[in-house]
């Protein structure tokens, strides 16, 4: 297949380019690389323009049989204070890019989805059944778009939605990993401090209803999404129906967690300092990925040691170049 990724400079994208790649497809990379990377689109060619250039996107849909679309802001805090930003970019410019996809007769799609889409859960894990109630900006617009996609069935549009959790570490290689700016992932930023590349680590509450008090997250390797992303294509491209399915390992591992396997894998010190808690952050996210496991016969193989491990040697490396 020729596919077109969205967003390809970007941490999951990238990945998943390199991904399909190795399993042969061809791949085209389109990014405005306003947050992603050219170094992490190194091998591929690259399209650089807005999603909502029609002429350069009718070019770089030529011949392509599928489209997995990665490009959205993504940043939580910022959809709160500036919700404009998020509906123009995730919603409107998605959306005329979406209307092109249609009229160059392309009818195979994948979504980069979130969490976010669920809000905060009644019951833990989460299936993909669960109510649909974002708690914030970002999420609406995950909501909204899958909305549309599950809308544009009636052109015999066929999508996977991929609802991811917490996305972490790095590729095996140590050639591509995290790059944020800035960077508000847990994992990264606990690396840093071990790298010496920050001061401290800042804790959002040490006083949920959870075992040591910090809040709960299922962390997937990077390439473990990048892997489901590629089964979702070629599910679509062997006539596979439209899915919507939780992407994570069913585990949860608390904030603490997290600083005392950073520590322990590194030999390390991680200072870190409670801070209040942070509105909208729910106690625990915990996927349930047994559709996933059923459907597109996927499974996490990666475990949350080889997260950190992969997570400190991109860190490293990087550390090392600058």
């Amino acid at each position: 297949m020729k596919i077109l990724v969205t967003g390809g400079a970007g941490y999951v994208g990238s990945h998943a380019a390199r991904t399909l790649a190795r399993r042969g497809h061809r791949v085209v990379l389109y990014d405005n690389l306003s947050t992603g990377h050219a170094a992490l689109a190194q091998g591929f060619p690259l399209i650089r323009a807005e999603l909502a250039d029609v002429a350069l996107l009718r070019q770089a849909l030529d011949g392509v049989d599928l489209v997995m679309h990665f490009a959205a802001h993504a940043y939580v805090g910022e959809s709160v204070l500036n919700p404009r930003k998020y509906f123009q970019n995730n919603v409107q410019d998605a959306l005329v890019m979406l209307n092109t996809v249609l009229d160059c007769g392309i009818r195979s799609f994948v979504f980069s989805s979130t969490c976010a889409t669920y809000g905060i859960p009644a019951q833990i894990p989460i299936s993909e059944d669960a109510p649909q109630n974002p708690v914030n900006p970002y999420g609406d617009t995950k909501l909204f778009f899958e909305r549309a996609l599950n809308a544009y069935s009636a052109y015999g549009l066929r999508s996977v939605l991929l609802r991811y959790f917490n996305a972490a570490g790095a590729d095996e290689s140590s050639q591509l990993g995290e790059l944020h700016e800035p960077e508000t992932h847990l994992i990264p930023l606990a690396l840093d401090v071990a790298a010496g590349r920050r001061d401290h680590l800042d804790v959002f509450g040490n006083d949920y209803p959870t075992p040591d008090g910090t809040c709960i997250r299922d962390y997937i390797h990077v390439n473990d999404l990048a892997e489901a992303h590629l089964l979702a294509a070629e599910h679509l491209s062997s006539g596979g129906s439209s899915l919507a399915l939780n992407l994570g390992t069913g585990q949860g591992h608390s904030v603490k967690e997290v600083i005392s396997t950073v520590e322990r894998l590194t030999g390390k010190a991680v200072r870190h300092e409670i801070k209040p808690r942070r509105p909208g952050d729910p106690p625990t996210l915990v996927a349930d990925p047994g559709r996933a496991q059923k459907l597109l016969r996927w499974k996490a193989t990666r475990s949350f040691d080889d997260i950190i491990r992969s997570g400190w040697s991109w860190t490293t490396r990087s550390a090392a170049k600058q």
